[in-house]
């Protein structure tokens, strides 16, 4: 069928079916490549100070601009003070439950985060679920976009496996959005979210981010999402069946978590 019938038959435009989108500038990916290295680093840093280091590398930058590469990348100085992650102000927020509670057991609380995966000339989107009691990654999935599916697959994906008592997120808008929730709620799942301006509430999870970009992601500098896709399931593998894990008296998470 020509493409001016589809078009017609979708009511669309027919230039919006020859739209190429626009490659970052190797500026910005350099600007995102830092303040992820920054961040990973020192996540308490906030966009004023990353101004500031941004502005002594690169050229002057302003605070608007790290602050839209900021939220752009998902990510927000857990210094107190507004939170620049994308939460949905109409979605629920549901209340932290884990002040003062001991994780005692494989599936007692799970946490899920977003994290930004840089490529020599882009990036993608990295979600991950893991087991706080053994530290075991039980699913994860690799995105170009911050969109809510690959968030709702990568949980489907985990319920297969097992339900948890607690699941503990941020207040980002993939999170919080109703499509997420309802399913954590049908699941039997007790929903925790982090306080604004607290990623150490989760910081279970930030640990793993460290070990994954230290360990792998800085080392091999993927050229390709394809690159980046294999040497993160390799990762993966490597970490939950054969790293030993200081925090479990150098066990390996998947020994904790079937035990």
């Amino acid at each position: 069928m020509p493409l001016r019938t589809q078009a017609d038959l979708l009511g669309l435009s027919r230039a919006s079916l020859y739209y190429e989108p626009v490659p970052p500038s190797p500026e910005e990916v350099a600007h995102k490549h830092r303040i992820d290295e920054i961040d990973t680093a020192h996540p308490f840093y906030g966009s004023r100070r990353l101004t500031v280091l941004l502005s002594e590398e690169f050229e002057p930058l302003t605070r608007k601009r790290v602050q839209r590469y900021m939220q752009e990348m998902g990510i927000a100085g857990i210094a107190p003070g507004p939170n620049l992650s994308k939460r949905a102000m109409q979605h629920r927020i549901y209340p932290y439950l884990l002040r003062g509670v001991t994780v005692n057991a494989p599936d007692h609380v799970w946490g899920s985060d977003i994290t930004y995966v840089r490529l020599r000339t882009g990036w993608l989107y990295l979600v991950a679920i893991l087991d706080w009691y053994s530290r075991y990654v039980v699913s994860w999935a690799l995105d170009d976009t911050l969109e809510l599916p690959f968030v709702l697959d990568t949980v489907g994906q985990a319920l297969a496996i097992a339900r948890r008592q607690i699941w503990n997120t941020d207040q980002g808008s993939q999170f919080t959005s109703p499509q997420l929730t309802g399913l954590l709620e049908q699941a039997g799942a007790q929903i925790s979210m982090d306080g604004r301006g607290r990623a150490f509430d989760n910081i279970f999870t930030e640990r793993f981010w460290r070990s994954l970009k230290y360990e792998e992601i800085y080392v091999h500098d993927y050229g390709s999402p394809r690159e980046a896709r294999q040497g993160i399931t390799e990762y993966m593998r490597f970490y939950n069946h054969e790293r030993p894990h200081q925090a479990l008296d150098y066990r390996r998470p998947w020994e904790v978590y079937q035990s």
